[in-house]
């Protein structure tokens, strides 16, 4: 570990979410960077300006990741990682992902100026499409080897645009996404700091979390299928109605978590739409979307086959038919005990208040996972808001994440 303070640069680190908060800002407030569009292409542009201005070795791999290089002594070791992503949703805030690519950057800069050079390589990497645009963690996946030639032809946007159309149309090869898998064994590690994007550490008055777990999640999109019918003219009893069977299973919601969940268990339907569609008609088909989280994978499962039962119950009574696609199956993940220790470490050193604590949200880290030891860093989003321009974070509590990734990799990648 290194033996003098090293200390990240708060006003930098507001210079540049200033910056790149103004790529893909719209007149409404929010930023518009979705994956794979022109916003995003932009932003990673200026990401590997930046990081090339710091002194970094920047490269792209064949899913557009941008990857700024920090040399160590030993060039056979394994590389510290550290990353996020920089699209977004749409309508966003300037936060979310960014903020851990950023402070990232920050933390190389610290460390590149001091003309100390680490054991290991150390490596920034900003991931294509977390948010979602065409499925989520396309670059984490990529990078972890669990993209195949299905994902790049299937996956589309919620427009339906096929994402091999869109990234042929930004001049980039779709398949070389397949050549972005990193050996495992080259990676020692992946930190990762990200905005909590709920309220824990906002109402605690803490300035760090210090993630032990990350949820995993299931999303279905399910379809109920009656019959469609005139509204003034179908008796109350004889109707097959659709979306009754909706409203019947979100009911069934909060007795579903009670008895099969945990108290970690959520569940949310996000989406509805009903077809015809028609103010004065009987809806014939309703599809609905259900996002289900919780950080073990057994409750996972029984909540799984827990609505199936409600489904097909929902279906007999209501005289309907049920199907359904399952969209994700995201496992939860346990963050590295060691990796986790010293983020601790960093963060009781630095005279920080914290907690641990998991995380409700998918993240990056989440895929690496699969390939590498992980552990990350929380930042307190007031009043718990996220994925709009309402998103924020105290700037004393930025400096603070951001410091405690420093030290984390002070302690990771610098020789006792």
């Amino acid at each position: 570990m290194l033996t003098h303070e090293s200390v990240v640069s708060g006003k930098r680190i507001s210079a540049d979410l200033k910056e790149l908060a103004e790529i893909g800002r719209s007149d409404d407030g929010g930023v518009y960077r979705m994956a794979f569009s022109e916003a995003d292409m932009e932003g990673k542009d200026w990401l590997e300006a930046k990081m090339q201005e710091a002194g970094l070795e920047t490269s792209r791999d064949g899913a557009c990741n941008v990857i700024g290089r920090l040399r160590g002594r030993e060039p056979d070791a394994p590389a510290l990682l550290i990353g996020s992503h920089i699209d977004t949703v749409p309508c966003a805030g300037i936060l979310d992902g960014t903020l851990g690519v950023l402070t990232g950057l920050e933390c190389l800069r610290v460390l590149k100026q001091r003309e100390q050079v680490p054991s290991c390589d150390i490596e920034l990497i900003a991931f294509s499409d977390e948010e979602g645009r065409f499925g989520g963690m396309f670059g984490s996946q990529a990078l972890a080897g669990q993209i195949t030639p299905d994902t790049i032809h299937s996956a589309t946007d919620p427009g339906g645009e096929r994402l091999e159309d869109a990234m042929k149309a930004l001049g980039l090869d779709p398949w070389e996404a397949l050549q972005a898998r990193r050996d495992p064994q080259s990676i020692g590690g992946y930190l990762e700091l990200h905005i909590e994007q709920g309220p824990v550490l906002n109402k605690a008055e803490e300035q760090v979390g210090v993630v032990e777990a990350i949820t995993g999640l299931f999303k279905w999109t399910i379809t109920f299928s009656g019959e469609p019918n005139h509204a003034g003219t179908t008796p109350m009893p004889m109707r097959r109605d659709a979306f009754m069977g909706v409203a019947d299973f979100a009911h069934e919601v909060p007795r579903i978590l009670d008895e099969n969940g945990s108290d970690r268990s959520r569940a949310t339907i996000g989406r509805v739409e009903l077809t015809p569609g028609s103010p004065n008609t009987v809806p014939g088909e309703a599809t609905f979307t259900i996002d289900v989280r919780d950080t073990d994978e057994t409750v996972m499962n029984e909540l799984a086959g827990a609505i199936r039962k409600v489904l097909a119950a929902i279906a007999r009574r209501r005289g309907l038919r049920f199907s359904y696609q399952v969209e994700s199956w995201i496992k939860p993940v346990t963050c590295d005990a060691r990796l986790v220790e010293q983020v601790d470490a960093a963060a009781a050193a630095g005279g920080f208040r914290y907690r641990r604590m998991e995380s409700g949200a998918a993240h990056d880290a989440q895929i690496v996972a699969s390939v590498a030891p992980v552990a990350m860093i929380f930042v307190p989003s007031v009043d718990g808001k996220s994925h709009s321009p309402a998103e924020w974070t105290a700037w004393d509590d930025i400096e603070a994440g951001a410091q405690v990734m420093l030290g984390a990799v002070e302690r990771l990648a610098f020789d006792a």
